[in-house]
């Protein structure tokens, strides 16, 4: 008779290594939800983690103080970064800021984002261009600076985090979901410059890093920005989700400081879903 021993829970956090040990991440958005997450993911895997915010700055500080025990280990540190990732003059001037303060800016994590969610009919201009432009110009202006100075060092990675809306689309979302799937073909786009501007620059080896860009697509996350979301709404988004729960921000975490690691070189230009099967 076979006895089949039933499996016991995995911690959501990953084991502190030093894969990342070494690197600078910056992560846009990374003082709460998905981008906190990624952030403390970053620091266990020995990463010096910056990041960005926008309004509180008392939060921010408290923050990176919660980061540092986990980066002082790897001899790394944290830093918060105040900008309006809606502006480009601001996307430009945090990613210098960190390059300044650390020395190289290693990864980047657009994770920042931002909802107005009304139909089509009853949308505003500004309800569209103010999703839009935190959410697709943002990212583009923030990775147009990191690439250039991942290029001139030879190395990079660059994440973006879109969402299930961006693949499927929603009621009432049609400005978040065109952004959200606006970076995909960012993301394929800058995967392709990125390997052309390497090999141009004579800076691409065998057997080197090199530079990647990929998205990551989470489905229904428990965060704050969705905790506000009625009980019976989360209730009907769960029965369609195949594994029948929310995820959690350390799952997409994971599949981020995965992406994130140098042994991830041969993987670019690719959308990875954390979604429970939400869209397939």
């Amino acid at each position: 008779m076979t006895t089949v021993l039933e499996s016991q829970p995995r911690p959501s956090n990953p084991p502190a290594t030093d894969k990342l040990a070494g690197r600078v991440a910056f992560v846009t958005g990374g003082t709460r939800g998905i981008g906190a997450a990624i952030a403390h993911s970053l620091a266990s895997q020995g990463a010096t983690v910056a990041v960005g915010y926008n309004r509180d700055r008392d939060s921010a500080d408290q923050f990176v103080a919660s980061l540092l025990p986990k980066t002082r280990p790897h001899g790394a540190s944290a830093s918060a970064h105040r900008g309006n990732v809606g502006s480009s003059g601001d996307c430009r001037r945090s990613i210098a800021e960190v390059i300044d303060e650390h020395g190289r800016l290693d990864i980047l994590i657009n994770n920042a984002g931002i909802t107005i969610d009304k139909t089509v009919a009853t949308m505003t201009d500004d309800d569209w261009h103010n999703v839009l432009a935190v959410n697709l110009s943002g990212a583009f202006f923030l990775c147009q600076a990191a690439l250039a100075h991942m290029v001139e060092r030879g190395s990079g990675r660059i994440v973006n985090v879109s969402s299930v809306v961006g693949e499927t689309g929603n009621i009432g979302q049609a400005n978040y979901a065109a952004s959200k799937s606006g970076l995909f073909g960012l993301t394929k786009t800058l995967a392709k410059e990125a390997a052309y501007l390497l090999a141009k620059s004579g800076k691409r080896t065998d057997d080197g890093i090199g530079i990647t860009v990929n998205t990551v697509t989470p489905g229904l996350i428990t965060t704050e920005m969705t905790a506000d979301i009625p009980e019976k709404v989360t209730a009907k988004l769960t029965s369609q989700i195949p594994v029948g729960r929310a995820g959690r921000p350390e799952e997409v975490a994971r599949v981020v400081h995965f992406l994130a690691a140098d042994a991830s070189s041969y993987i670019t230009g690719q959308v990875w879903s954390v979604n429970g099967g939400m869209d397939m």
